[in-house]
């Protein structure tokens, strides 16, 4: 195989088990990888707003609405108003999205976060340049893309 096939096949090795990590999250939790991201960026943040969600996770505020709708209409995220200020509201954790929580797989970008951190600096780097390189050779270093590992339309969440 020549090389610039073995880069492909490495590609499409990565697609697929973000692919894979999808299929069997939705299989078996009912969520999408963006579901469960918020999920857990709204038990670590604590009383947060939609905005402040927004912001942490690197996803629209749209399209943090349209998650916190769904996740909201099966009964694992509720909005509560704010006392203090009553323009802003709050999302929360219900018991059955705690419970779901305790028991979801770690989104698939954690593994990876926590294994590149534990490479040198240097190697960082190189992989770092090498897939922003891989990605200018694919015309695709204008998409915009948040650091969430999905294969599946953000919004469709």
């Amino acid at each position: 195989m020549e090389k610039h096939e073995e880069v492909l096949v490495a590609i499409r090795q990565i697609i697929r088990a973000i692919d894979l990590h999808s299929k069997k999250l939705s299989k078996e939790y009912g969520l999408t990888g963006p579901q469960l991201i918020l999920m857990r960026a709204i038990q670590e943040m604590d009383n947060v707003t939609i905005k402040e969600l927004s912001k942490h996770t690197n996803v629209s505020q749209a399209t943090t609405t349209t998650i916190i709708d769904r996740l909201e209409l099966n009964g694992y995220v509720q909005r509560i108003r704010s006392e203090s200020d009553r323009r802003k509201v709050h999302a929360h954790l219900t018991d059955k999205g705690k419970e779901l929580l305790d028991n979801a797989p770690l989104p698939l970008q954690d593994s990876f976060v926590n294994k590149f951190h534990n490479l040198e600096a240097w190697e960082q780097s190189l992989l770092l340049s090498s897939v922003q390189r891989v990605s200018a050779m694919m015309n695709a270093e204008d998409i915009d893309a948040a650091p969430v590992l999905q294969l599946e339309g953000i919004a469709k969440s």
